[in-house]
């Protein structure tokens, strides 16, 4: 079996719209499983610039899956313990939810493993 590393990684502006409304980070922060492939994150990091709470979301074609809180200018790292196979032919996404009007920049890093 051959397994490949995947990483949706990088630091992205935001702008929050309220924290009742996910919204989409960037469109490179979205990866498309491949049909007859299987993909598992294993591990989350971030980091948040901005004087409030946010949440990083990672969804499964549209619907949240993990939730991720990153403290006021602070960072988190999660190695998730629970790892799901994502099946082929979905759309994995990290979004966001931040309080109206919060502005700031996101470091992120989603380690993946497909196979």
């Amino acid at each position: 079996m051959i397994t490949k590393n995947l990483f949706l990684q990088g630091i992205y502006p935001f702008q929050g719209v309220g924290m009742e409304k996910p919204v989409p980070i960037h469109s490179e922060l979205s990866r498309y499983v491949p049909d007859g492939v299987i993909n598992q994150t294993l591990y989350f990091r971030g980091g948040n610039s901005s004087s409030e709470l946010v949440t990083v979301v990672l969804m499964r074609n549209g619907v949240p899956m993990r939730y991720f809180p990153i403290g006021a200018k602070g960072d988190v790292h999660v190695p998730l313990r629970v790892v799901e196979d994502i099946e082929g032919g979905t759309v994995i996404e990290l979004y966001l939810v931040a309080p109206e009007a919060v502005s700031g920049h996101l470091v992120i890093d989603l380690g993946m493993v497909e196979h």
